[in-house]
């Protein structure tokens, strides 16, 4: 039985926890043990917040073991793996707290506030010889699986160009804070960046013009170019001031030789150039379900983790950080080592 502990309980934590109830209910070999905030008193019956809905509107943790104080929860529990969703900052400082004490971790996104930062943890967890996994969740995001597939096995040829695009209002608190959270293009535009690295690989240089719209919060709205060596024109953009009624907003459009998929309002549409278009079939689970079941599975039959490794990760780091440098320089390319 794999023992668990949540580290912060924010709306990602609470989002985690909502799947570790889910697979345990499904009879996973697995007990959430623990949850540990330094605001838990207040946290004990609280309410849901962010931009994709939760399981439930209120939250009521108090048959699990609470804790306010991290080291206090390490040194009481008997852990195999923790669980970490705390703000970006504190990633690598408690992931490699955790696995010097011998516990596999599971972070939230992004990694780490710098790439140095992630390679440091990766070098814990080979210290430890223990598990690390970042939860860029869109690895397992059923819509972008499907895409990663057809990038895989050319069913449309090669792919000429993508466009992705990740918009909200601007979340509160901490966020707002650039030293905290790095801001969109750290925070909310790694997802695309992940995205694009995953299915195309590491670009040659990147070009990025981004705006700083409230003072102290980073940039706020990103547009990225990709370049590769065979010239296809892939683009993300960013928007964290969709502010209004606009609500969270997330889409792709590819366009392969003999095709493209246009992913929006949570439907992958495919468009053949010589066939009817077709609506995907596609997994009614969440990515958040898909990558904790896949982390919890690799841990138990100790298998590497292939689909978001921690090198991997890093790496979508190291090209966010030549992002920011283009972006500081006004869109002037950079290239990537």
């Amino acid at each position: 039985m794999l023992k668990i502990a949540i580290i912060g309980f924010g709306f990602m934590g609470k989002m985690h926890f909502d799947n570790y109830e889910r697979l345990m209910k499904e009879g996973a070999p697995i007990q959430l043990v623990s949850i540990c905030d330094i605001r838990i008193e207040e946290l004990k019956n609280s309410s849901a917040g962010g931009n994709i809905a939760t399981e439930r509107d209120m939250y009521d943790i108090t048959q699990y073991k609470l804790y306010d104080n991290i080291d206090t929860m390490l040194d009481n529990e008997e852990l195999d793996m923790v669980d970490i969703a705390l703000p970006t900052y504190l990633h690598a400082e408690v992931a490699c707290k955790a696995l010097a004490r011998g516990l596999h971790v599971l972070s939230e996104k992004p990694m780490a506030g710098s790439s140095a930062d992630g390679w440091k943890m990766i070098e814990a967890a080979k210290k430890a010889d223990r598990k690390l996994m970042i939860a860029q969740c869109l690895r397992f995001w059923p819509a972008y699986e499907y895409l990663k597939e057809a990038v895989e096995d050319k069913r449309f040829g090669s792919v000429v160009s993508g466009y992705f695009f990740r918009g909200s209002a601007m979340p509160g608190g901490w966020f707002r804070e650039e030293s905290l959270s790095g801001g969109c293009l750290v925070d909310m535009h790694i997802h695309d960046t992940d995205m694009i690295h995953w299915l195309l690989g590491k670009p040659l240089k990147v070009s990025t013009v981004a705006k700083k719209v409230l003072p102290g919060s980073g940039y706020d709205n990103v547009s990225t170019n990709y370049i590769y060596a065979d010239g296809k024109a892939i683009n993300a953009q960013s928007d964290w001031r969709l502010e209004g009624d606009h609500g969270f907003e997330m889409t792709y459009r590819v366009n392969f030789e003999k095709g493209n998929i246009v992913f929006k309002d949570n439907v992958v549409k495919v468009n053949p150039n010589d066939g009817a278009g077709f609506v995907a079939e596609l997994s009614e689970d969440s990515g958040y379900y898909r990558e904790i079941k896949y982390f919890i599975h690799a841990i138990i039959e100790n298998k590497d983790i292939t689909i978001c490794s921690p090198e991997s990760a890093v790496e979508t780091l190291e090209i966010i950080e030549a992002e920011i440098r283009s972006a500081d320089q006004l869109g002037e390319t950079v290239k990537l080592g």
